[in-house]
């Protein structure tokens, strides 16, 4: 009978399918980010185009941690002097679409992205609109593939389907670490299924003693040769913002 009892947890383990498998791997990384309340931080943008030349701009983000829904984050330009002003504002959702709104001080006037327009281009960069919102849980169908190690860390390998109909993406595949359920690298493949792009997750710290942030993400464009490299010189958190940080007038009290 103590045979039986020890061999049935494995047994139901053996018994799940790849898409319960994917789901659950996804939801544990999921709850162990959640409770951090808001961030505040400041970034250096590198773009490349096929040659190797590079640009950089300077970077202020402002991120709440909304219950219940997605994310609401508020991006600054600082520098060069031709983007200075420039802010994008995000209020991610689970099920519906993201709200969007780019802060064009040259024009001063606030341009709302349309839900049709969120693959196109950030900013020149290599990351689309959609990417920068953030990733929650319902936007995905999930599915396991395989465990496989990357760069020395075990990893959990998922493929995960965008839900939202106009995505610019038919599928990815994330690596997800295995002890601390961070995520590590992210192929996207374009809606014809070609491989697009990856980011990779890098220089990962922790913070308030549970939460990880990677202060590096580099994403290469497979397609073009163009890549663009984010690098975190600051995070913070417990900076009290609330939702009057993030509301439209507020990109036009960027400063």
């Amino acid at each position: 009978m103590a045979t039986l009892i020890l061999l049935a947890p494995l047994a139901e383990l053996q018994a799940q399918s790849p898409e319960e498998k994917g789901l659950e791997i996804a939801k544990e990384a999921e709850q162990r980010d959640n409770g951090w309340g808001d961030q505040a931080s400041e970034m250096v943008m590198i773009l490349r185009n096929k040659q190797g030349q590079e640009s950089s701009r300077t970077i202020r983000a402002k991120t709440l941690e909304v219950a219940g829904d997605g994310d609401k984050s508020l991006n600054i330009f600082d520098e060069p002097a031709d983007v200075k002003g420039t802010a994008f504002l995000t209020f991610t959702h689970s099920t519906k679409p993201d709200d969007q709104w780019l802060y064009l001080p040259a024009l001063k006037r606030v341009k709302r992205i349309s839900s049709s327009n969120k693959s196109g281009p950030f900013m020149g960069s290599e990351f689309a609109y959609e990417d920068l919102a953030s990733q929650e849980l319902d936007k995905y169908t999930y599915r396991w593939l395989k465990d496989e190690e990357l760069e020395g860390r075990d990893n959990f390998v998922l493929e995960r389907i965008p839900t939202y109909k106009k995505s610019g993406y038919k599928r990815q595949h994330i690596w997800i670490d295995k002890e601390t359920y961070r995520p590590a690298k992210i192929d996207f493949y374009d809606r014809k299924d070609a491989l697009l792009k990856t980011l990779m997750f890098l220089e990962y710290k922790q913070y308030l003693d549970k939460y990880w942030r990677a202060h590096k993400f580099d994403v290469v464009n497979h397609q073009t040769g163009k890549s663009t490299e984010l690098n975190w010189k600051s995070i913070k958190f417990g900076n009290g913002f609330t939702d009057r940080d993030f509301d439209q007038a507020s990109l036009k009290r960027v400063k």
